[in-house]
């Protein structure tokens, strides 16, 4: 007789076959490739002073930068945290900024979009820092984190302490002064899952630019409520 033990294995080379054949059946899903095309889609939209925010050296992981992303930027600028990493530490022309600690004065309302690509799960206070990335600009806040993803960190360099809820994004910006005026998902089962979140000082100016946010629609019911779920 086939011991469980057994079974149980079998079952898990199964699974980890099928995710892979699906991934490589559906690579856009790919959550740097799909929020990458989010920022492509989006980025036009946004004119004036652009800041990326713990950007590092602006890198895209397909080979290009981000600052292409935004054409309609007036200014590009990006910030880091030095000392993480002295060989490295990103863009050596990056501002300094720490956001778990109190903005400058000279830095408030310096852009009219910061945005911030994975890193919200990395910091500690993590509404010291929403509430830092909404003093920043002058209208928008645009993040991209993950929702489902396996832990990642490296010590005594960065941690890994959040996962993002759509519920939970909107929450966050509405604490630090923003309304949510766009989320999407890259929902599928196959990789890890991020949210791409647009917030707003002047919501009204962003009405039909975005499609409307549907609140009815739960995320993860595609993951782990249908029959046969490979989870």
């Amino acid at each position: 007789m086939i011991s469980r033990e057994w079974k149980m294995r079998w079952y898990e080379k199964a699974r980890r076959w099928l995710v892979n054949h699906a991934r490589d059946c559906a690579p856009g899903n790919h959550p740097r490739r799909w929020s990458n095309r989010e920022l492509r889609a989006c980025g036009p939209l946004f004119g004036g002073d652009v800041l990326n925010v713990s950007g590092w050296r602006d890198e895209d992981k397909q080979e290009g930068h981000y600052r292409d992303y935004f054409p309609n930027a007036k200014s590009y600028r990006l910030t880091n945290y030095w000392g993480t990493d002295a060989q490295n530490d990103g863009a050596a022309d990056a501002l300094f900024l720490d956001l778990e600690a109190p903005l400058p004065d000279d830095m408030r309302g310096i852009c009219d979009l910061a945005w911030t690509h994975t890193v919200l799960e990395h910091v500690g206070d993590v509404e010291a820092a929403f509430r830092n990335l909404g003093a920043l600009t002058r209208d928008a806040v645009l993040v991209v984190v993950p929702w489902i993803q396996d832990e990642h960190y490296a010590p005594g360099l960065y941690g890994d302490f959040w996962r993002f809820t759509p519920l939970g994004v909107r929450r966050l910006m509405e604490k630090s002064g923003l309304e949510l005026v766009h989320l999407s998902a890259n929902e599928q089962p196959w990789y890890p899952v991020y949210l791409v979140a647009v917030g707003s000082k002047r919501p009204a100016a962003w009405k039909g630019k975005f499609p409307e946010i549907d609140w009815t629609r739960r995320l993860g019911r595609n993951q782990y409520n249908y029959p046969g779920c490979i989870w």
